[in-house]
């Protein structure tokens, strides 16, 4: 344990993080997991593949399928609906959205497109022929469980090279996706700190990076989206509390590391 020193300067060189930590704290503690997913591609032999994303759905396990209610959308407003694919290869990768959802197990993931597909060839652009079925969403088997508090990082890879089938000597070139799906879960830090007039900063910090939260009104704080190894738990308060510090703290991927109740001492 060590006694730490609040500056001003270091609550407004970190307030971006620990507002993100807040808001990213609604709702985990109420039994949710987060699932991020993340668009790729492998090369193909084309200038350019452009698709039209209109929407990405998870559907809980259990429900019906053809029940359009039963299907949660993960959005991302600050993503065009045109992609083109060969930009995301060489490991780069596009969010399509971050969705807070109950936990429990998810069946299904859809994508559903539209009809404005095409590639570009030496300066040409080639239609893609996008057959009907593809309006109700392509639909891929996931059967994942997502744990409270944690957040799944879920990648579509979009195979580009397969997906586009030139249709005999016709010139047509159509559009049947082929893309395989993988979730990976972050890791996470769950405590609780008393007493609560200490109104405490909770950060978590690995090699450099820093994440942050604050306690809610209880004292429960969780730091989600963590990579796997050991983090330093730093415990800021409002005065006239004494700050505390957890050395070497262990994360696993996939599973919220819970600590033992926090409780802090007054000045004397």
């Amino acid at each position: 344990m060590k006694r730490l020193n609040i500056k001003l300067q270091v609550a407004a060189i970190l307030s971006f993080f620990i507002l993100v930590g807040c808001n990213e704290q609604d709702g985990m503690m109420d039994g949710n997991a987060r699932l991020s997913v993340s668009l790729i591609d492998a090369p193909a032999d084309y200038d350019e593949v452009w698709v039209e994303v209109l929407a990405l759905e998870v559907q809980p396990q259990g429900s019906d399928e053809d029940d359009a209610s039963a299907w949660i959308s993960i959005e991302n407003e600050s993503v065009e609906k045109k992609i083109d694919l060969l930009t995301l290869t060489g490991g780069n990768a596009l969010n399509l959205g971050t969705e807070e959802i109950p936990a429990g197990y998810i069946s299904q993931i859809r994508l559903i497109l539209g009809n404005d597909n095409y590639i570009m060839q030496d300066g040409d652009r080639i239609d893609l022929s996008t057959p009907s079925a593809q309006q109700s969403g392509l639909k891929l088997q996931l059967n994942q469980e997502l744990l409270a508090g944690i957040q799944y990082d879920l990648v579509l890879d979009f195979d580009a090279a397969q997906s586009i089938v030139k249709a005999g000597n016709s010139g047509q070139y159509i559009l049947k996706p082929v893309l395989r799906v993988v979730a990976e879960g972050t890791a996470s830090i769950k405590g609780k700190v008393s007493p609560l007039a200490a109104s405490s900063t909770v950060f978590g910090i690995q090699n450099g990076d820093t994440l942050a939260t604050f306690t809610d009104d209880q004292g429960d704080f969780i730091l989600k989206g963590l990579n796997q190894g050991e983090y330093r738990v730093e415990i800021h308060p409002i005065e006239p509390y004494l700050g505390d510090t957890l050395f070497n703290v262990s994360t696993q991927l996939g599973e919220v590391t819970q600590l033992e109740p926090i409780d802090l001492m007054e000045e004397e």
